[in-house]
C-alpha cells in the first residue's frame, strides 16, 4: 500500500504515518511547516519531506490513498490533485476505521479525560499481556508512539475526540469509529468556532451514542445529566452501565482507592481521576479483565504526558503541567492538586490560548474556575487574538470573567515568569496548565528553575 500525507507534521499525522510505516505501507508525506518532536520522528523514520511546501507531482496513479490533515486547507494543490486523478482521500478518523473494522474498537468520548481514561485502558491492557492498535491524544510511558496498528490485533481503542475531521469532512471524529464500547466521561461546551451553540455541541454526543453497534455497551459518568439523558434513550438498544468516583483515601499527599476490602495506593489523584479510573475499570470489566487485575496494573500508572504530569519536585513543592484550558478541566485540575495537599498554597497558572478561551462571548465561562487557588495567574497572548480573527479582550475583561479575588493578568510572558522567580515556594505548590507554552517558554526548564531557586 503506498499511501500520501496532506500535513503530516500534525501530532496525530505523523504518528498515525510511523504506525502504518511499521505496518509496511510505503508513506509519503508533505508539510509546509513541521515542528519538534514531530520532525526529528518522522527523521528517525525516514519519512521526513525533502523540502516544505505542497507539490502535485507527490500525487500519482498509483497512490493507494491520501490522508488530509486538518492543518491543510480545501484548495491544497496536492489534494486538488487527488480529486482530479480520482485517488480515494481519507480524514484521519476515516481510515482509522478503516484499519480496524473488523476488530473490537472501544471509544473513549467527552470534553474532558478521555486522553487519561484512554491511557488507563491502554496501561492495564498491556501490564495483562493483551496486543492492542490504539489512538490516544498524548505520549504515555511504555508505548513508543501514539498509533498502533497491526494486523493480527483483535482489539481497537481509540480516544474519540469530537472536532471535525477534515478540511472537507466536518464529521466530528469519533462518530467515524462505530464502537462496540463507548464511554462518555462528560460534556462542557466547548470548540465554539465550530459548534456555536451549546445545544449544537450536546447534539454531537447523542449522535455519537447512535453509533454504537446494536450488541454494544455506553458506560456514562451519571453525574452529567447531559449523559443520563444520552443513556436513557440508549437503554432499549444497547447495555448501558453508570459510573462515579471509586472510594478513595488522601494521606500526605498519597491516594489509596478503597475496593472489596482491598487497598490500592495510586499515582494518580483528583476526584475527577477517580472518576476516570472508575470508568476504566468497568471497560476493561467488558475485556475480561477483573477488578484486582485491574487496580492492581493501575498502581504503576503515572498518568499521560501534561495530564497532571509531575515536572519537578522537593520535600514541600511539587509543579505540575496540564493540557486544560477549558473551564470544567481548568476547576477539575485545580480542585485536585489543592485537595491532594490541603496544607500547601496553590499557585495556578494558566494560559488563555484556544479559540474557545480567547473568544470575548466565552469568557463568562471561566467564573469561579480557579477559586481552589490560593493565588491565581492568567495569561494571554494579543497577537494570538489577532491571528485568530477574534475581537480584543482587555486584561480588565479577563479578571472580571474569573472572578478571582487574588487573579493576576498577564499579556506579556516574560513578566509572568519573573513574578513566578520572584515567589518563594517553600510549602507551596505550582499548577501550569496551558495547551500552548506561554508565547515560548520552556516550562520544564523554568520547573527546574523554580526548584532550584526556592
Amino acid at each position: 500500500m503506498k499511501v500520501h500525507f496532506i500535513a503530516i507534521g500534525g501530532s496525530a499525522m505523523h504518528n498515525l504515518a510511523i504506525a502504518l510505516h511499521k505496518k509496511g505501507y510505503k508513506i509519503t508525506g508533505s508539510d509546509d511547516e513541521i515542528f519538534e518532536p514531530s520532525k526529528s520522528r518522522l527523521q528517525m523514520h525516514r519519512l521526513l519531506p525533502e523540502k516544505q511546501g505542497w507539490y502535485p507531482e507527490n500525487i500519482t496513479p498509483d497512490t493507494d490513498a491520501v490522508i488530509l490533515g486538518m492543518h491543510a486547507r480545501k484548495d491544497n494543490p496536492e489534494l486538488q490533485k487527488a480529486l482530479k486523478i480520482g485517488v480515494k482521500v481519507y480524514s484521519y478518523p476515516e481510515y482509522l476505521y478503516e484499519q480496524t473494522k473488523n476488530k473490537k474498537r472501544i471509544v473513549i468520548g467527552g470534553s474532558h479525560g478521555k486522553t487519561t481514561i484512554t491511557s488507563m485502558i491502554m496501561h492495564v491492557l498491556k501490564s495483562c499481556g493483551l496486543q492492542l492498535d490504539y489512538m490516544v491524544g498524548a505520549q504515555l510511558e511504555g508505548f513508543d508512539t501514539m498509533v498502533n496498528l497491526e494486523e493480527n490485533n483483535k482489539i481497537a481503542v481509540f480516544e474519540g475526540d469530537e472536532y471535525l475531521s477534515s478540511p472537507i469532512d466536518l464529521t466530528p471524529k469519533f462518530l467515524w469509529y462505530k464502537p462496540h464500547i463507548a464511554l462518555l466521561s462528560g460534556i462542557a461546551w466547548d470548540h465554539i468556532n465550530v459548534f456555536p451553540t451549546r445545544e449544537n455541541y450536546l447534539e454531537q454526543f447523542g449522535k455519537f451514542a447512535n453509533t454504537i453497534t446494536d450488541d454494544g455497551t455506553l458506560i456514562y459518568y451519571d453525574g452529567d445529566p447531559e449523559l443520563v439523558k444520552i443513556a436513557d434513550k440508549q437503554k432499549s438498544r444497547i447495555k448501558t452501565i453508570s459510573y462515579n468516583a471509586l472510594n478513595y483515601t488522601v494521606d500526605k499527599g498519597s491516594t489509596v482507592v478503597h475496593f472489596d476490602g482491598e487497598n490500592y495506593p495510586l499515582n494518580i489523584f483528583g476526584n475527577h481521576n477517580l472518576q476516570n479510573l472508575n470508568g476504566a475499570r468497568l471497560v476493561c470489566n467488558e475485556l475480561g479483565i477483573d477488578n484486582d487485575e485491574f487496580l492492581n496494573a493501575m498502581q504503576s500508572f503515572k498518568g499521560a504526558a501534561k495530564r497532571l504530569q509531575l515536572l519537578e519536585s522537593s520535600d514541600n513543592c511539587n509543579i505540575y503541567l496540564d493540557f486544560a484550558h477549558s473551564p470544567s478541566k481548568l476547576k477539575a485540575t485545580t480542585e485536585a492538586v489543592k485537595s491532594q495537599y490541603p496544607g500547601r498554597e496553590l499557585i495556578a497558572c494558566m494560559e488563555l490560548h484556544t479559540f474557545s478561551s480567547l473568544n470575548k462571548k466565552f469568557l463568562s465561562n471561566y467564573n469561579e474556575t480557579m477559586e481552589a487557588a490560593d493565588k491565581a495567574f492568567v495569561y494571554f497572548n494579543p497577537e494570538v487574538i489577532k491571528h485568530k480573527q477574534l475581537p480584543p479582550i482587555s486584561e480588565k475583561e479577563v479578571a472580571k470573567a474569573f472572578g478571582h479575588s487574588s487573579l493576576q493578568v498577564f499579556t506579556d510572558s516574560s513578566k509572568l515568569v519573573d513574578e513566578l522567580k520572584s515567589i518563594n515556594f517553600n510549602n507551596k505548590n505550582l499548577l501550569i496548565m496551558t495547551s500552548g507554552n506561554f508565547s515560548g517558554v520552556d516550562i520544564k526548564e523554568l520547573a527546574k528553575t523554580l526548584i532550584a531557586h526556592k
